[in-house]
């Protein structure tokens, strides 16, 4: 049986010599990107997040030929922004005859809707609204 030899005289040594600490998280090594260079490139050129639409919301506006205009396309950004602001989750944004169902964390707008289609414009699910 061969024996253990004891060649370290504390864990310290123990630990510098197995257990290095390599220095690859870009917080400790003072590298990489930081979080708030990352959500800086997230954000485009007017400073706020790029609106999305899901598949059925852009399904819903080509359906119906609806095609936004850069105005109102930004009008309906500065409800989100103020939906955000207010801390609402799921905002009804009403533009112009639209209405618009929004999941504001995600900046994504769920549903569209023209107000005359609107079944007795009775909107569920949602925990503010903003009219612009």
């Amino acid at each position: 049986m061969n024996k253990i030899s004891n060649q370290f005289a504390s864990i310290e040594q123990v630990t510098d010599q197995y257990l290095t600490r390599k220095s690859t998280d870009a917080a400790s090594s003072g590298k990489g990107i930081s979080f708030e260079e990352i959500l800086k490139q997230k954000q485009d050129v007017t400073g706020s997040y790029e609106l999305r639409f899901s598949k059925h919301a852009a399904m819903r506006l080509s359906d119906r030929h609806i095609n936004l205009s850069q105005e109102q396309s930004d009008r309906l950004e500065s409800g989100v922004m103020k939906a955000s602001e207010k801390g609402i989750q799921d905002s009804l944004v009403i533009l112009d005859s639209l209405a618009f169902i929004v999941n504001v964390p995600n900046r994504t707008v769920v549903t569209a809707i023209e107000q005359s289609e609107a079944d007795n414009n009775i909107f569920t699910n949602i925990d503010g609204a903003v009219i612009v």
